[in-house]
C-alpha cells in the first residue's frame, strides 16, 4: 500500500528510478507517502498488499495516490460507493478539507443527495443526455426539473 503512494510521490517529484538520485529525496518520498496514508486512515496498513484491502480501503487508496499526485482539477466519481458507513466519512472529510483550501478545482459525479449537498457549492444536473439544471445546490434541489427526474415522471416535458 505504501509503494503504490510512494510511487505516485516520486513520479510527481520526478524521481522515478534513478540511482543517482539522493537517498534523502527517496526518504522524503516516502515521508510524504506515509503523509498521504495517514490522511486517509490507512497508515496502519501500509505494509500490505492493495490486493489484501476491502473495497472501502482501496477507494481510500485512489484517493491517496490522488492527493500524491497533486493534481489542479480533482476529478472524483462516487467517492463513497461500495464503502460502509464507518468509511464513508473520512472520504468526505477529505474532500471537505481539499475544499476547504480553495486552491484546487474539485469535480464530483455523485447520485446521493446527502454527499451533494453537503460538499456542492454548484450543482449541474444532466439527466438522459440533457443538461436541466445548473447553479446554487438549494436553487437546484428544489428546482421541479430536478426533482422530477429524481422522481422519474415528467423530464421530457421539460427538455
Amino acid at each position: 500500500v505504501l509503494e503504490n503512494v510512494r510511487l505516485a510521490v516520486q513520479s510527481r517529484a520526478g524521481l522515478g528510478l534513478n540511482l543517482l538520485s539522493l537517498w534523502s529525496d527517496h526518504v522524503e518520498a516516502r515521508e510524504k507517502a506515509e503523509h498521504f496514508l495517514h490522511r486517509v486512515a490507512l497508515a496502519e496498513r501500509g505494509n500490505e498488499t492493495a490486493s489484501a484491502l476491502s473495497h472501502g480501503d482501496k477507494r481510500k487508496l485512489e484517493v491517496a495516490i490522488l492527493l500524491a499526485l497533486e493534481p489542479d482539477i480533482f476529478m472524483f466519481d462516487e467517492p463513497t460507493a461500495g464503502m460502509s458507513v464507518d468509511e464513508v466519512p473520512v472520504v468526505l472529510e477529505l474532500i471537505r478539507h481539499m475544499k476547504a483550501q480553495g486552491d484546487k478545482t474539485i469535480l464530483l459525479v455523485e447520485h446521493k443527495m446527502d454527499v451533494v449537498r453537503s460538499l456542492a457549492d454548484r450543482i449541474i444536473v444532466l439527466h438522459n443526455g440533457y443538461l436541466v439544471a445548473d447553479g446554487d445546490p438549494a436553487e437546484v434541489m428544489n428546482s421541479p426539473i430536478v426533482q422530477e427526474a429524481y422522481l422519474g415522471a415528467g423530464v421530457a416535458d421539460h427538455v
